[in-house]
């Protein structure tokens, strides 16, 4: 293996060490969501016809676990290498900053993709789920994965302590995550919060995502992709820009 693959083999090796945490955890966590709100809601709330609420959950709570483990893989594994001091060791490598973006990056991706499956075959043994369009499924899971550890790449690198990156996690990645029509459909809100709905990207994610199983979904997927694509080129840009400049890792 060269430089780049050697760091991706070390980050997906992180997480898969201590699996039953950072996979098993997550999906039994998704899983208590499904119990309890599907057992809740079920014959209470209607969002598609011919679509159970227990199926219509499915899909984007896979999604809200994806993103979830994608954004905690990269930026808990710089803030350990920061707070512990090892990360001087990838210093002295002659890694380029494009290898440790494809690194990280890359290992969220495995990490959000092994969760999202992990959810999906247990939710199997709750209700029927169909694949559509699994193109588009395959495209936002992907995409998503990749937007969350670039960003978790980008809050491991701003942040300086634990409590810094807890901070950005739970005021910023949660309610985005929570509000972003994970357990509802955004036309069942008030016309004021579905317009604010419209500018959280991380609602295009999931309603894209559960187009690929429904074939049906709030705002068109073209829309959601390009939203999606567009945010992902964003933030990849800042994160390699302060990968290239060794913002906070080179002082």
């Amino acid at each position: 293996m060269n430089g780049w693959q050697t760091l991706l083999y070390k980050e997906t090796l992180r997480f898969w060490k201590v699996a039953f945490q950072t996979i098993a955890g997550p999906v039994l966590t998704a899983m208590l969501y499904l119990l309890i709100f599907g057992h809740a809601l079920e014959s209470h709330v209607k969002v598609y016809d011919q679509i159970s609420y227990t199926a219509f959950l499915v899909p984007g709570l896979a999604m809200m676990s994806l993103l979830q483990n994608a954004f905690a893989n990269s930026s808990s594994s710089l803030i350990m290498s920061k707070v512990m001091g090892n990360l001087v060791f990838l210093l002295l490598t002659p890694l380029s900053y494009m290898h440790w973006f494809v690194a990280y990056v890359g290992a969220s991706v495995v990490r959000g993709l092994i969760v999202g499956l992990g959810v999906f075959a247990v939710s199997a043994f709750f209700t029927d789920i169909s694949f559509v369009a699994p193109v588009w499924i395959v495209v936002f899971a992907v995409m998503g994965a990749a937007l969350m550890g670039t960003l978790g790449l980008i809050a491991g690198l701003w942040a300086e302590k634990f409590d810094q990156l807890a901070a950005f996690q739970n005021f910023v990645v949660m309610p985005m995550t929570f509000l972003s029509g994970v357990f509802y459909s955004i036309h069942s809100l008030p016309a004021f919060w579905q317009g604010v709905s419209h500018f959280n990207p991380f609602f295009y994610m999931i309603d894209g995502f559960r187009y690929g199983f429904f074939g049906v979904s709030d705002v068109s997927p073209w829309l959601s992709f390009w939203v999606v694509g567009g945010s992902l080129l964003l933030v990849s840009g800042i994160a390699i820009q302060l990968l290239r400049t060794g913002y906070k890792i080179r002082s």
